[in-house]
């Protein structure tokens, strides 16, 4: 079952596993929120009714998206502005499509317990999961660089040649 939803003013076509990175929502990782802003709902190739019905999304991360440079200028008049912006978003995984009525009642059997045993468990797993969460964010930068560096590299190594 797929379901489109509308959040930080823009659309998303999700079904249960999907994962998303939309505008800040409030949040810690780990925890559950409702996207109730359903506009579409469908399963295969027919239309569901969207009245009741909820999309269960857990938070992955909150980060920033790439970073945007903003470069002003203008002719002969020595004006240059250079700034960069990096937006917050929230990564989600989208757990479940489905009725509001069904995850009223299946969520506080199921996470009552639970909760209370795990509380000081989720702190240290928070904890754990920022640095490789920096990690990957950090590779994934220097996978970036590495790929740039070695074509700079080449090119004075072959005007020694040429020479």
């Amino acid at each position: 079952m797929f379901a489109v939803v509308r959040t930080g003013g823009k659309q998303y076509r999700v079904s249960a596993g999907d994962k998303i990175a939309v505008e800040k929502l409030a949040g810690d990782a780990g925890d559950t929120i409702q996207l109730g802003d359903v506009l579409l709902a469908g399963d295969g190739g027919e239309i569901k009714d969207v009245a009741g019905l909820t999309v269960a999304a857990e938070i992955i991360a909150q980060a920033k998206s790439e970073k945007v440079t903003v470069f002003k200028k203008r002719r002969r008049h020595n004006y240059r502005r250079k700034a960069g912006h990096r937006q917050q978003m929230t990564l989600l995984r989208i757990v479940q499509v489905g009725d509001s009525k069904f995850e009223k009642t299946a969520a506080p059997t199921a996470e009552a317990a639970p909760k209370a045993e795990e509380a000081p468990v989720k702190a240290e797993t928070k904890a754990k999961a920022e640095p490789a969460q920096q990690a990957e964010a950090v590779s994934a930068t220097e996978e970036k660089t590495t790929a740039k560096k070695p074509a700079a590299k080449k090119a004075p190594a072959k005007k020694a040649e040429e020479k």
